[in-house]
């Protein structure tokens, strides 16, 4: 007698919108699915007070139980699928499942159709309606991804418009760092910073021609492949300004730090599994993670939101910074409303909003929201999220309000200010919120290697500790993002503001960020 199925939570999906039906996947097509199981005890960061563990620590407490494990090798088995041993893991709660489409529909109850994304013309297929699972199989599922191979996000920079070069003022991200009084005794040794990425790619020469011309070594950088993303350089139009932006920043600054960059496929899949992978990650033990791709919140099935933030709170109980840029489209993100970007609204991530920075030699003189959409251009995204509370730590923020608030902070993104880097071949302009998630990341880096030589932890999770500090930002008042307005104080334009890197330091150094989560 069959055994009765029921619904996974939180796993329905409607048709993609924008995209045009091609008809059913076919049958003997290979793909794999990564299942992510329940931790063996839930996850409750208030009660670490702070305190990070230590990976085996973690592992003992907050990993997948072996026999869940076993339970989902025989579901495999049952349902003529293998499992990719190399690419699971108790502690990332993952169990990689590979098979025929046919064998796929069969195990979880869906039927995969392709489409294609009629904007940038790609193929994808994906199911509608919900997972379903054998009744003694679900108990130890939480979510599974890769049924939905959907394009999720994309990189948030933007190249400086042809008609502002006359007016632009570009700088180094080693002279954003000195305007932002960034330590200068400090430069990253001992750090890994984590880059995280869905496309594109980096090439060696761009990076020696880069630091070279800033008078610097290039930085050691190395590459993770996630579910068989790579490091994939050759489209100068494409997200090369991305991959190229993010190592440029962070190696910059945190000149000694060690860059690791974690490649995934475009999809909910492949930026879960590179998020975990990082977070995981006992050889190249990054103590931050930067990442620059994000979209619509209103976009993200509940299943893939949950699933990410929880990667999330398991980087803040390890003491790995993530911070994330929140969009270049403004308050409506670039829909019809007003939507925050994901994963930027998660409440385990510290997210960067964007300024437009005019400075007189070595001094600022002006920094304002970074908001170009009349010109054809840009905004930084902000706003409040509608998927996530607000967490308690953002009790300075407008009463009216239930959602997290979006951004945390600043830095600056305007392309009329923006970074000049080198991307296949080519010197360019960039801004976008994208470079504030690696400023921000190399700052962490270096304040990191500080709390080393101290013999501390590592800053980890510091939304708490900042929300504490206002005097450590330069508070901007002037601009809009659309439906918000900077004012005084905190607003969902930038944050706090922009950083004073030496008065960050101080905040994260003497509290040791032992506050509540």
């Amino acid at each position: 007698m069959a055994s009765s199925r029921i619904r996974l939570a939180k796993s329905e999906r409607r048709a993609p919108a924008g995209a045009r039906q091609l008809g059913r996947t076919a049958a003997q097509q290979i793909i794999s699915v990564s299942v992510i199981l329940k931790r063996k005890q839930p996850l409750r960061l208030d009660e670490l007070k702070g305190r990070r563990l230590s990976h085996e620590e973690f592992n003992a407490q907050y990993a997948a139980d072996p026999v869940d494990f076993e339970r989902v090798r025989s579901f495999a088995q049952a349902h003529s699928l293998s499992v990719d041993e190399s690419a699971s893991s108790i502690a990332r709660r993952t169990v990689v499942l590979k098979g025929t489409v046919k064998a796929l529909e069969e195990a979880f109850g869906v039927e995969l159709e392709d489409y294609e994304d009629m904007t940038h013309k790609k193929r994808f297929y994906c199911f509608q309606g919900a997972i379903t699972l054998p009744e003694e199989d679900a108990g130890a599922i939480e979510t599974v991804l890769g049924l939905d191979s959907r394009p999720i996000a994309k990189p948030h920079f933007r190249r400086l418009n042809a008609n502002s070069q006359a007016t632009a003022q570009a700088f180094t991200a080693v002279q954003v760092a000195q305007l932002y009084n960034f330590p200068a005794n400090l430069d990253g040794s001992g750090q890994t910073i984590a880059l995280l990425e869905l496309g594109g790619g980096y090439k060696s020469r761009d990076l020696d021609t880069y630091f070279q011309g800033l008078g610097l070594k290039t930085p050691d950088v190395v590459s993770v492949s996630v579910d068989g993303g790579e490091n994939s350089p050759g489209d100068p139009s494409g997200a090369d300004g991305e991959v190229e932006l993010d190592i440029q920043v962070a190696g910059a600054i945190a000149r000694e730090a060690k860059i690791a960059v974690y490649f995934a496929p475009n999809s909910d899949q492949g930026f879960i599994d590179a998020i975990t992978t990082a977070v995981h990650d006992t050889t190249n033990k990054p103590s931050v993670l930067s990442i620059s791709w994000g979209g619509p919140e209103s976009s993200w099935s509940q299943a893939s939101a949950s699933a990410l933030d929880d990667a999330c709170q398991s980087a803040a109980a390890l003491g790995v910074t993530i911070i994330v840029a929140c969009g270049d489209s403004g308050s409506s993100d670039g829909t019809n409303g007003t939507v925050v970007d994901f994963p930027a609204s998660s409440p385990h991530v510290l997210a960067c909003g964007g300024t437009q920075l005019i400075a007189n030699g070595t001094k600022i003189s002006q920094e304002v929201v970074w908001d170009d959409k009349q010109q054809g251009g840009g905004a930084t995204g902000g706003g409040f999220s509608t998927a996530f509370s607000m967490p308690s730590w953002q009790n300075a923020l407008p009463s009216n309000r239930s959602g997290r608030g979006v951004p945390d902070v600043a830095g600056n993104a305007a392309p009329e200010s923006g970074y000049g880097i080198i991307v296949d071949g080519q010197q360019e302009v960039v801004g976008g919120t994208s470079a504030v998630a690696p400023l921000w990341a190399a700052l962490i880096a270096l304040v990191n290697q500080q709390l080393a030589q101290q013999n501390q932890q590592s800053a980890g999770f510091i939304n708490p500790t900042l929300y504490q500090n206002a005097s450590a930002f330069r508070d901007i008042t002037q601009g809009n993002n659309g439906a918000y307005s900077a004012s005084k104080g905190w607003d969902a334009c930038t944050g706090f503001g922009s950083p004073n890197g030496a008065s960050i330091l101080t905040a994260l150094s003497s509290s040791n960020n032992g506050q509540d989560n």
